[in-house]
């Protein structure tokens, strides 16, 4: 992983709330920080304004984690986040997270549809979002 190859990088304080039973960020907040690493590349993307607009947007349907290290508070996790792939009506993500060393605590992946709410169907990536989505 090359976290340089990574556009979007969104900073999240550590909150106590996070932690487990073995004081270190319990395994549900790293899937919370990629949460947070897929709304922020909405948002830089368009899609959410994509949404907003005509209730078409993005649905997950597949997400993924691999655990490198732990992360303790206090702290701050940064969330680096990517385009990984795109095919016709989805697309995927890869997320890293990292501790204030920059050293990689968790490696994510996603996979999102293309999804028209009021239709209750996927669509195809239209050319302009596609193009859009390419820049990250």
């Amino acid at each position: 992983m090359e976290p340089e190859t990574y556009k979007l990088e969104l900073q999240l304080r550590i909150d106590w709330s996070d932690l487990d039973m073995y004081k270190h960020v319990n395994n549900i907040s790293f899937m919370r920080y990629m949460q947070s690493g897929r709304v922020n590349f909405w948002e830089a993307s368009g899609i959410y304004k994509m949404y907003e607009n005509n209730n078409m947007g993005t649905m997950l349907v597949s997400t993924h984690c691999d655990f490198k290290k732990s992360l303790y508070y206090p702290g701050n996790a940064i969330v680096k986040t990517k385009l990984d792939f795109i095919k016709n009506s989805s697309f995927g993500l890869k997320h890293l997270i990292l501790d204030e060393a920059n050293e990689i605590c968790a490696e994510g992946k996603d996979v999102v549809v293309c999804y028209d709410f009021d239709k209750d169907k996927t669509f195809r990536i239209p050319e302009d979002l596609r193009e859009k989505l390419s820049e990250f």
